[in-house]
């Protein structure tokens, strides 16, 4: 090998050297950024739903036991998207065991209460690859499997 060649390799070495080494610092601070961009210190999604006598604007205006009976009761079925500041629910297809049909459903609480009148329940099954709503019979068993857990998680709480 020629003295230019050797040069020329040595060369391409360092660069690539310092290439790897550049790109292992980019990779660092992307790092580094997404870290501080995301982080969320010690605090939870579940402080949201504690008093909170110090910062009003944080508080969530659903029925925490409404909220957490509807995300048990309808854990089986895939979840698209929960936004306990809205009170919206909304479950992704999902399969119930035994029944090859798929279903999707969507829960509205739209007050603090533990009501009734303060849960909407819409679900839809696929039919010909089209979502159709279900019975208003099947929607009020579902309403009546989340009143029930969440008065069950109100009662293991220590409420009346």
């Amino acid at each position: 090998m020629s003295i230019g060649r050797s040069f020329a390799v040595a060369v391409m070495g360092i660069m690539l050297a310092g290439c790897a080494e550049n790109a292992a610092r980019q990779t660092e601070l992307a790092e580094e950024r997404n870290r501080a961009r995301y982080d969320i210190g010690d605090e939870s999604i579940l402080d949201l739903f504690r008093r909170s006598d110090t910062d009003p604007e944080r508080s969530v205006g659903v029925n925490r036991f409404l909220w957490a009976a509807a995300l048990d009761t309808l854990s089986f079925l895939p979840l698209e998207a929960a936004d306990p500041f809205t009170g919206v629910i909304a479950t992704d297809w999902g399969v119930v065991s035994g029944d090859p049909t798929p279903y999707r459903v969507t829960v509205l609480i739209t007050d603090p209460a533990l009501d009734a009148r303060s849960l909407r329940v819409s679900a839809f099954r696929q039919q010909g690859g089209r979502a159709v709503a279900v019975s208003d019979e099947d929607n009020r068993r579902i309403e009546d499997a989340i009143l029930t857990r969440a008065r069950q998680l109100r009662i293991a709480e220590g409420g009346r």
